[in-house]
Formats: structure tokens, sequence, C-alpha cells
């Protein structure tokens, strides 16, 4: 190695511009992000979805019960990155998840770049620029903007491998490739003189209902034997089992508008639609099982923090309406979707016509959403907490040393950035070349890992296109925006939401109501 390149390597320019040698102790960094993934889709979370990787995340590791995100994948991207609110950076909803005013943060991936870390990432980018040009050295992935197949490239969601486009072959399926991708960028940093930081950013099991048939048929009959009503109170009772949740809590009511499976005419279709999204999450654990070999068989497991987690909740739909003239699809792919009742199907079929293929555009549906967010309430886009909370698995094995233990303390993926930086053991910068990042939202992580009580937040405060709400404590009160009437819950005692009381502590909902409006005023929340 040239002394020139050993200089490289070990001076390298500190966030607020001085230099520092490099830190050997510094960990690499994993985090794994899937979209649109229910609280209990994972097995260690009590779902039937087969997932041994993340499973053994949670055996070798730490699960969080209360760790929340912002309800829909653009925000959550937004705080994730910066570590603050993500209508701090302009960043209310839609679908950059890039903060929309640079002058006010930094991103994680520019922190960790200039602190010495190898950056890299995979997927889901939303970006209006290059990964590339923030704070990443390797990129693979679309400039994804809502429009989305799993076998085709979309014309508005070009790939990228860094600055050049990608053209697909011929057996691409996306979920792969971003797996495989991955797989390669890690292959490239395990055996550096560096720590890494490695970003996956998965679309799946974001709609549409898209899987290779060797994967769904492994689900098929499970679904087929048994329904929506059935998975859903064995996923209760198996989280009540292993501690996920009390077992006082109540499973929150079905929505009226979901019927006895008993009675669906439809019920090989209906299965099918679970089946395919099984196949989505299961092929995101087999790509996180490739990392997790290369890291242990590189000798890189101890010091290696590997971080699973979901954007937001279960989603019943797409919430988009693709027209006859296709859905902006390039000129060789299938065009023919449409849209029936919120179900996506090929013009002229119907539910016989099982969806999961690529000239199929379907989502699987209130019904069994409300299985994936069991036994949560709500869904995406709400405050609920089945439209806010989301799984977190953690395996570090240097520092979390109780394997398998289940943690209660609150969290937001506002604190990772916090935490990254404190397990580098790199300041938030005040300055950043010529930007002046607003102050820190988040909370280092570190000290649950640690199996430590934290100071965690005073509240936490969110503001979907469907809710207000704050969490002070036990105390959770959501305002739906329609009706403007807040509702109280006590999370301790009823988790999932069933029982309003707010006419009981009025005083309670009052000092809530107070600080979400002075929170709502000092991040700029409309």
């Amino acid at each position: 190695m040239s002394s020139r390149f050993t200089i490289l390597l070990v001076l390298l320019l500190h966030p607020a511009g001085t230099l520092f040698a490099q830190d050997p102790t510094q960990p690499n960094i994993i985090l794994v992000m899937a979209d649109d993934l229910g609280w209990s889709d994972a097995g260690c979370y009590g779902g039937e979805i087969r997932t041994p990787h993340v499973d053994s995340l949670a055996r070798d590791g730490l699960r969080f019960t209360q760790f929340y995100n912002n309800s829909i994948c653009g925000p959550t991207r937004a705080s994730l990155l910066t570590g603050l609110y993500c209508q701090q950076v302009g960043h209310s909803g839609g679908h950059w998840n890039q903060p929309k005013d640079f002058n006010k943060c930094v991103l994680i991936s520019e922190v960790l770049q200039r602190a010495g870390y190898r950056t890299m990432m995979v997927g889901k980018w939303q970006g209006r620029d290059s990964a590339l040009d923030r704070g990443f050295d390797r990129f693979f992935g679309p400039m994804c903007q809502a429009k989305i197949s799993y076998f085709h490239e979309v014309v508005s969601n070009p790939f990228f491998i860094d600055r050049q486009r990608w053209q697909l072959p011929d057996d691409f399926y996306m979920t792969q490739a971003f797996n495989d991708y991955a797989e390669q960028f890690l292959e490239e940093a395990v055996d550096a003189d560096r720590p890494f930081f490695l970003y996956v950013a998965h679309i799946a099991p974001h709609w549409p209902l898209h899987a290779r048939e060797s994967d769904t048929v492994a689900y098929r009959q499970q679904y087929r034997s048994h329904g929506w009503d059935d998975w859903r109170l064995q996923r209760f009772d198996r989280q009540r089992e292993i501690g996920m949740v009390p077992t006082h809590w109540q499973l929150s009511p079905r929505p009226t508008n979901i019927h006895d499976w008993k009675s669906d005419p439809h019920k090989d279709w209906q299965a099918e639609r679970m089946a395919v999204y099984a196949a989505q999450v299961d092929m995101i654990d087999r790509g996180l099982g490739r990392l997790l070999q290369l890291v242990d068989g590189a000798g890189q497991r101890e010091n290696t923090l590997v971080m699973f987690l979901s954007d937001n909740g279960a989603a019943p739909d797409g919430g988009v309406k693709p027209t006859a003239g296709g859905f902006g699809f390039t000129a060789d792919s299938p065009n023919n979707r449409w849209r029936t009742d919120g179900v996506d199907i090929r013009p002229g079929s119907g539910p016989d016509n099982l969806p999961g293929a690529h000239d199929t555009f379907a989502a699987y549906g209130l019904a069994w959403t409300t299985v994936s967010n069991t036994p949560l309430r709500g869904t995406k886009q709400t405050a609920y907490e089945g439209g806010i909370r989301t799984p977190l698995v953690v395996r570090w094995p240097k520092v979390i040393a109780n394997n398998g233990n289940i943690t209660n303390q609150v969290g937001h993926v506002i604190d990772l950035m916090a935490t990254f930086l404190d397990v580098a053991g790199r300041e938030y910068p005040t300055e950043f070349d010529d930007r002046k990042p607003l102050p820190l939202e988040g909370k280092s992580l570190l000290p649950i890992f640690q199996n430590k009580q934290r100071r965690g937040h005073d509240s936490l405060c969110w503001k979907t296109s469907r809710h207000d709400a704050i969490r002070m404590g036990r105390w959770k009160a959501v305002r739906p925006i329609k009706s403007g009437a807040w509702e109280l819950f006590d999370l301790e005692s009823d988790g999932t939401e069933t029982t309003d009381v707010a006419s009981e502590y009025r005083m309670q909902l009052e000092v809530m109501e107070k600080t979400f409006m002075a929170w709502q005023q000092r991040v700029g929340a409309k």
C-alpha cells in the first residue's frame, strides 16, 4: 500500500473541518429497512412468515416493542437520515425521502463519511439528486417516485449503479437485485481498513404484489387452509406467549368493513394475496441472511451493529389509480392494469386472476393488513399504533450481551442519527461546509443497548395525513384531522387503543394539547 494511500485512510476530515486519526474501535453499521412491513409480520414479533434471519437478530440481540416511525415512507426516511422531525426540513409527506431544505440539516451518510466510514446505499432513494452527492460512496437502486414494478423498469424510476444508468437483465426481480448489490458492496467493505455503513432501503413488501412463483408456492397452502381471522388470533396468542405484548391487552377490534373469512366467496384469490406478500417478505429475510453470513465469515460479527426495521405500518392498498394507458412503464412492459374498488386486476378478469405475476398490479387489502399489524389499531398514514409503531431488531455482540432480550423503552427513527454518532464516537456538527444544521432532536439508543435505562423523550409528536398525535409517557392523544376531537389512550393498560379515556383525564389531555401546539409551532408542522 502506498504511503499516500495510507495517509488518506488515516487522516480524515472531521465534520467541523479538523483532522483526526482513524479509530480502529469504530463499529461497522448495517441498517436494513423494509417498506410497509407490519409490526407482527416477522416471526420474532409473532408472525407465521418465515424470517429466520431477522429472528436470529432477535435471538442474538434485542427487540424493541415501542419504536416509532412517521407513518409513511418519505417522512420516515427524512427523519432517519437527519435525526430531525421531518417537518423541520420541509418534509411533511409525498414521495421524496430527502429533506427539501439542506441548509437546515446534515445527513447521517455525510457525517459518517467525514468520520472515515465507507458509506454504501442500496434501494429506495427517492432523491432529486444522486445519493453520491449526499454522503454515499456507493449506490444502487431506482430514483423511486411511487410508481413501482418488481419485474420491470418504470419510466420515472430509472435504476443506477453509482452515477451510471443500469440496464435490467431479463430475469430481473427488484428485491433480488437489491440483495445482490448489498452483498457486493459489503464484500468490498469487510476487508477494508476502515469501518463501513451500509443502508439497505427495501421497497418490498410495498404494493404491488409481485413475487416469483417459486417463492409464492411455499406459502399458498397455509393461507388457503387458514384465513385472516385465524392468523390474527394465532399471532396475538404467540405475541403474548413470547412477551411482545402484555397478557392484559385486548386485540384491537376488527374494522367493521372486514367480513368473516368464512363468508368470503373468493378464498383462493384472497389467500394468494397474502401468499405473495409473504414471499416478498421472505426474500428480504434471505438477503439479510446473506449479509450476516458475509459479516460473520469475515470475522466482523462482534463489532458490527445490525438493525432491522420498517418505515411505517402495513398498508391496505397503494392509494393510486393506474389508468388504461398504463402506469408509466417502459414500452416493452405490460400496461394492462386496472383498478376496481381498491383492488388492481387485469381488465375483464376478476378474483380468479391470481396476483403475483408481472402483469398484475394488486395490493393485499385491509383484512390482511390488519393481520400484519396485529394486535394494533390502524394502518399506514394513520397515527394509531398500527401506523406508527415499527419492529426494531438489533444485534451487536460486542455491546448487547443479554441475548434475546425485549425492551419496552420508547424510541423513534429520529434517534438513529444520534445513535450512530454515539457508537462511532463522533459529535453532531454545528456546522457542515456552508450549512448550519438545526440542533439534533434524536437521542442515542446506546444506553438501551447496554441494558441501561436511558432518559428518553419527554414527548413525541406526529402530524400524519389523517391524524395529529402526541405521546407523553404512558399517555397518547390522537386527533383525527376531520373531526378535530382529541382521543386519549393509556398505552400501558391499553396499547391497542380500544378505549378513549379523554373524558376521564381532561387535565392530562389539556397539557398534551398545549405541548403539541408548542411542538407544531417550533417545527413548522402545518
